[in-house]
């Protein structure tokens, strides 16, 4: 009679334990440790970038564009300099698949030029991010630094000249009577549609900074910088020419044409 008295009130714990489970479940809401939304349905994580690795470096750029950008190397004579030269030093790195850069310079009888070309592979450690956003976050902070100038409003239209303003001369001369670059404007700084600026027409965004300064002599080390995002691949160009001649200042278009050319070409072989 003990033993069927055991079981007998086994069974009925059993039945007020299922009765609790029952009465909880109703429409009390989810418990703490529960999703809110439909049930068993995780956050989808943020897609991944479209590229997984990087080019190597200092293969990124042929010799016919190194030639156009850095005259000096076609004067060394040396054939295994020369070749040296066209392969460029490449960046430290410690991770191929997420950083790589080289660079190259050669001087000439009238300047000194130097290359540098940087990729960097973005990668969002956050679900709810996605490499792109992440790329794109790092582009801005990018161009944020680089403080560009607002963009110069269309200039007026020049009134029409009379007769009597015949004689005037059309063009600014120096003392010496040549003309004055149109591209360097005073003082060697761009003109004004060759200011800093954004670039619409080269990977999902881009902008180009260029940048006058003076070294320890008098001479002019203009320095062009073209960064470009494609997906999430972010790409900086650093192009700088340094003359030999004293007073001597770099052509602003001419660089900037270069650099913007570079550019063209690597973001063509990114496939952005």
């Amino acid at each position: 009679m003990q033993r069927k008295a055991y079981v007998t009130g086994t069974a009925a714990l059993l039945v007020a334990l299922l009765a609790g489970c029952t009465s909880g479940s109703g429409d009390e809401g989810p418990t703490d440790n529960a999703n809110p939304g439909t049930a068993g349905t995780a956050t989808p994580a943020a897609q991944p970038g479209k590229y997984r690795s990087l080019p190597e470096a200092c293969g990124a750029v042929d010799h016919d564009t190194l030639d156009t950008m850095l005259p000096g190397i076609g004067q060394i004579t040396d054939p295994d300099q020369r070749e040296k030269a066209y392969q460029g030093e490449a960046a430290l790195t410690y991770n191929t698949d997420r950083r790589v850069g080289c660079r190259w310079k050669a001087s000439s009888g009238a300047a000194t030029d130097r290359l540098a070309v940087d990729f960097e592979r973005v990668v969002s450690y956050d679900n709810a991010v996605s490499d792109d956003d992440q790329a794109q976050k790092l582009f801005l902070e990018q161009e944020t630094t680089a403080d560009l100038p607002e963009p110069s409003a269309p200039a007026s239209p020049t009134p029409t000249a009379s007769a009597d303003d015949d004689a005037s001369p059309s063009v600014s001369q120096s003392p010496s009577g040549s003309a004055t670059e149109s591209s360097s404007g005073a003082a060697g700084a761009p003109s004004a549609e060759l200011q800093p600026r954004v670039l619409a027409d080269l990977g999902d965004e881009a902008y180009l900074d260029d940048q006058l300064a003076t070294s320890g002599s008098t001479a002019e080390q203009r320095t062009v910088t073209v960064v470009f995002r494609t997906s999430n691949v972010v790409v900086t160009i650093e192009y700088e020419e340094q003359p030999m001649a004293t007073g001597a200042v770099p052509d602003s278009k001419e660089l900037q044409d270069r650099a913007r050319k570079l550019a063209s070409q690597l973001a063509d072989a990114l496939g952005g």
